[in-house]
């Protein structure tokens, strides 16, 4: 495998992902790619404000700043006025967890995985092969966790 199938397999993979998200009550669904960026940033460094989170993921300060109000409306992180600059929030996870938060975190990915593993003709995926990439992706996730750092090849 090389770097450009990597980043490939990388995308299906935030597809297959968005694709498990359950529909949230309230609002549009939107991009969850954007929230989910934001939030991992969040988490990773609380106490961050939108403006670093733009320049840490690459998105638009916009898109950041929607996201963050989504957040906020679903209870997943809390703002509170920066003390070095009153005109700017500081960010953080929510101290409880919301009834979203709650709702994503036990939304299992198996009928997403299915669905990506099926046939062309939408036949259901060899019960074999959904277990081995089940299981590929449960080692995936034990050694290249989020919030590992990449060092740097070369």
């Amino acid at each position: 495998m090389n770097g450009v199938e990597l980043f490939l397999l990388g995308r299906t993979l935030m597809k297959v992902g968005e694709q498990a998200m359950p529909e949230p009550a309230t609002g549009s669904r939107g991009s969850v790619r954007a929230v989910l960026v934001a939030l991992g940033e969040i988490v990773a460094s609380p106490g961050t404000t939108v403006g670093e989170i733009a320049a840490r993921t690459g998105l638009p300060q916009s898109q950041v700043s929607t996201a963050v109000a989504r957040l906020v409306e679903a209870g997943s992180v809390e703002t509170e006025p920066d003390p070095a600059d009153g005109r700017r929030r500081l960010v953080r996870p929510a101290a409880e967890p919301s009834t979203r938060v709650a709702e994503v975190r036990n939304t299992t990915v198996d009928e997403a995985l299915a669905a990506a593993l099926a046939g062309p003709d939408g036949a259901a995926p060899d019960p074999a092969v959904l277990q081995a990439v089940t299981e590929a992706l449960g080692t995936l996730a034990r050694h290249l966790a989020p919030g590992r750092p990449v060092p740097p090849v070369g």
